[in-house]
């Protein structure tokens, strides 16, 4: 057999076992970037009714470990005049999610919310720290999440939490799925009477070729008194955001 004979059988038998290499591999390394018209975390607007964009890098292990980074614009604490730039929310998370008893699925991890920039002094910033814990089947899911100190700007505010259920249904061969999501964010200390409220939410999405554009329709009982910016704007209003999102 010639040299060149001897290499392409080489590599003929090489390539597929370095392809099954690959495709066996318990990494995985994802990307996503989006606009949205509107951003609403738990319902209240964090860029006054202003658009965002916002992107994120995820990784996974096929044990079930994960972490990831997502970051957004924002415009809520300069709106409140308690920073002079923090024009950026950059969230840092990890976690351990899987499936059991066929369609069960758990997730628990703990995310860390950053809002770098500069603030006035005697300001509180808006850094907040959470551990998080989730149960689905199927479509629906249920999930409770514990501020382990300051939240959002709120000093007295250890053990603050946000119960929620969210469904997402797909709807077979069409790319479109329909979701609904109810949740209650719960405040501890001084501002809980106030500062409690419920969201709600509905939404459709349809994906094109990876590019995922989505309608929700969000509406919340958050006082008005502690959830209206100097600006004059309720953050807490119902309103319909649209959004494009691509994962790479």
């Amino acid at each position: 057999m010639s040299h060149s004979k001897l290499l392409f059988s080489l590599i003929l038998a090489v390539v597929p076992s370095l392809a099954m290499a690959e495709a066996a591999s318990p990494h995985t390394f994802t990307a996503n970037v989006g606009l949205v018209s509107d951003y609403l975390y738990r319902g209240i607007s964090q860029t006054g009714a202003k658009p965002a964009i916002q992107g994120g890098f995820d990784y996974a292990h096929a044990s079930g470990l994960y972490a990831g980074i997502w970051g957004s614009s924002i415009s809520w604490l300069s709106d409140a005049g308690v920073a002079t730039s923090a024009g950026v929310e950059l969230d840092t998370y990890f976690g351990f999610r899987n499936s059991f008893a066929g369609d069960f699925t758990y997730d628990v991890g703990f995310l860390r919310y950053n809002y770098p920039g500069s603030y006035v002094a005697g300001a509180t910033k808006g850094d907040t720290d959470e551990i998080y814990g989730a149960l689905g089947y199927k479509w629906i899911s249920a999930k409770y999440s514990h501020s382990l100190g300051k939240t959002f700007g709120v000093a007295d505010a250890s053990g603050t939490n946000y119960f929620e259920v969210n469904a997402s249904v797909p709807v077979a061969d069409t790319g479109i799925s329909l979701g609904a999501h109810v949740g209650k964010q719960s405040y501890r200390g001084v501002t809980a009477s106030v500062a409690t409220y419920t969201d709600y939410k509905l939404s459709v999405s349809k994906d094109f070729s990876g590019f995922v554009v989505g309608l929700a329709l969000s509406d919340t009982n958050a006082g008005a008194a502690f959830y209206t910016n100097p600006q004059g704007k309720y953050l807490g209003r119902s309103t319909a955001v649209l959004s494009l999102t691509r994962a790479f």
